[in-house]
């Protein structure tokens, strides 16, 4: 039975949509844990992992999402365990997971440095578990060739079965290749793949949008699953917004007041997949029937439309069993740039 650690250089780099592709092309029957949580949900009284949840959705998996993880925070994780306990803890709940599977997929803290302090990183979770390390950098070249340079030079990987890299979300893969691989292979670092930067994985559905906002939804819900491609928000009058060029754009989330009926009504004759009412304001109900006819979700707010649009500002594009296109997407991008033979070897 194979345990893969993946492990990242940076928050964002893409570790659980690795995760997820690489299950999806080796089609084996596999255990996950997040020993280090770094996406917490809060649900009944109960702390799990936001990736964890994910995984366990998708594939159905037998151990529940709250004990794939052991803790969330340093101070409670430095409160509980001694190093010699979270060693014998970590290892329990891998063997757990990895009960009668082939592979067993560990994901890494947010970045290398997460949980040092407590003896939790990546780098010692490789060592504790005997695992497999591969590393996901991401960015623009430049930061790419940093971080792995930084790696090279200044990480101890001694005690550690570090297998290479894969390089996420890269503008230009042909480019960077001719220009960068080498070097990087010259640094004696494996490259087990080099991954595209898609839009498309960048894209929420509506369902997700009401999750995140805790929204109402007081219409429309057959189109929670349609997806997001551009926000335009309704501050202005109706006029300036039929004029501007994002209002007339694909798959648009409109973000107003629910008193401004005219903005609603015109967002509902074009193409639109969903709207975000703020100031927990009620539309009149013709304009609820019509959306309830488009199946476009209007999702209730509590708050004012400056502050949704701020915080759509700040909001992650994560993963979701919904979105079928980015799961699909993930497992064609596998399949193509990474070498997932070399992952079990």
């Amino acid at each position: 039975m194979s345990k893969l650690l993946i492990a990242s250089t940076r928050q964002g780099a893409g570790k659980t949509s690795i995760i997820v592709g690489i299950s999806f092309v080796l089609n084996k029957k596999f255990g996950y844990i997040k020993p280090f949580g770094d996406r917490l949900v809060h649900h009944r009284k109960i702390n799990w992992d936001y990736d964890s949840f994910l995984i366990k959705d998708l594939w159905n998996l037998d151990m529940e999402s709250e004990n794939m993880s052991l803790g969330f925070s340093h101070s409670k994780l430095r409160y509980m365990y001694d190093p010699e306990s979270l060693k014998a803890a970590l290892n329990g709940i891998a063997v757990t997971a990895a009960s009668g599977k082939d592979l067993l997929f560990i994901e890494g803290g947010q970045d290398l440095t997460y949980g040092s302090s407590i003896h939790f990183d990546s780098l010692s979770m490789a060592g504790h578990l005997g695992c497999k390390l591969f590393i996901v950098v991401s960015g623009d070249s430049e930061q790419v060739l940093d971080d792995i340079t930084f790696l090279k030079k200044y990480r101890d990987m001694k005690g550690i079965d570090f297998k290479g890299i894969i390089i996420n979300k890269l503008q230009d893969v042909d480019e960077f290749e001719s220009i960068h691989l080498k070097t990087i292979t010259d640094m004696g670092i494996p490259v087990l793949g080099m991954i595209p930067f898609k839009e498309q994985l960048t894209y929420f559905t509506m369902k997700y949008l009401s999750e995140k906002f805790f929204a109402r939804i007081i219409a429309g819900e057959k189109g929670l699953n349609k997806v997001v491609k551009h926000i335009f928000v309704g501050a202005m009058s109706i006029g300036e917004s039929l004029r501007s060029p994002l209002f007339i754009k694909e798959n648009k989330l409109l973000i107003t007041s629910g008193d401004r009926s005219e903005m609603i009504l015109a967002a509902l004759e074009s193409d639109t997949v969903g709207i975000i009412l703020t100031n927990n304001i009620l539309p009149p109900s013709n304009i609820i029937s019509k959306a309830s006819e488009r199946n476009i979700p209007l999702l209730l707010v509590t708050h004012d439309t400056y502050n949704i649009a701020r915080q759509m500002d700040n909001i992650e594009a994560l993963l979701t069993k919904e979105n079928d296109a980015s799961l699909q997407m993930l497992t064609q991008l596998t399949k193509k740039y990474v070498n997932t033979d070399l992952l079990l070897k």
